[in-house]
């Protein structure tokens, strides 16, 4: 008899001790894989990169006429001033969807 009650004792002790560490699926779930957080880090150090080049190229980058496209909305009344990019958003809009299409192929 003492031998019945230490076989049902252990699996009950086993179970107490794992109970407090959760199973390695969900943990894994909950703060991610080693292996699927590089992306993220290497994707903020390119946008750290690109804004350090825009930063960098502010000059030339000014002259170009985005925000002044035809189609844009700019409306000019007393005490009041309006410019809503329209044409300059959709057009950023398109290349970034262009490149992210060709980053991911």
């Amino acid at each position: 008899m003492a031998m019945r009650i230490a076989r049902e004792v252990r699996p009950a002790a086993q179970a107490r001790q794992h109970a407090a560490c959760p199973p390695r699926k969900a943990y894994d779930a909950l703060i991610g894989h080693r292996k699927r957080r590089h992306p993220m880090n290497r994707f903020l150090i390119v946008i750290g990169v690109l804004c350090l080049l825009a930063g960098l190229g502010w000059r030339w980058l000014a002259r170009i006429p985005f925000g002044r496209l035809p189609g844009d909305i700019h409306i000019v009344r007393d005490g009041f001033d309006l410019h809503f990019p329209i044409v300059t958003c959709i057009v950023i809009s398109i290349v970034v969807s262009v490149l992210l299409w060709f980053l991911r192929r």
